[in-house]
Order: C-alpha cells, then sequence, then structure tokens
C-alpha cells in the first residue's frame, strides 16, 4: 500500500476552495503561500496541474481549479467549498 503524501490533504484542500469560485491571484496567494519549504501547497498544487493562474481582462489574474484538479477532488470524494 503507497503512503500518501502529508501534503496531499492540504493541496485538496487548495484545490476545493479555488474550485468553488473564481479567485483572485493576489487572495490566493495571500491565504496558501508559504515560505517553509516543507509545506508548499501552492506550488504543489501548480506542479501537480490541479489548478492554474488565468489572465482575465479588467481584473488582472484569477486561479482556477483544472479539470485534472476537480478529477482528483472527485476521485477523493470532495467537493468545491
Amino acid at each position: 500500500m503507497a503512503v500518501a503524501d502529508p501534503i496531499d490533504p492540504l493541496v485538496l484542500d487548495l484545490v476545493a476552495w479555488v474550485a468553488a469560485g473564481p479567485r483572485s491571484y493576489e487572495d490566493v496567494i495571500d491565504a496558501w503561500r508559504t515560505s517553509c519549504p516543507r509545506l508548499t501547497v501552492w506550488e504543489e498544487a501548480v506542479d501537480r496541474g490541479l489548478v492554474e493562474r488565468r489572465p482575465v481582462a479588467g481584473a488582472g489574474a484569477v486561479v482556477a481549479a483544472t479539470e485534472l484538479g476537480r478529477r482528483r477532488l472527485a476521485e477523493a470524494g470532495r467537493v468545491a467549498g
């Protein structure tokens, strides 16, 4: 049996939070960026392709859950929220 990465639940929390509705890049970074090299939730979510930053005319950048991110939420029995 594979051992889950201890950061996995936090990554899914971030994906669920973003999937619940559009979030500005600034809001996401304020809430999820950390300087701790052992707790890289934002970076892990981006590296895994679960969230992406998109430019929106007149609104700057927003962060959204990718299709893969939404699939991972569903596989984990999680809902956006």
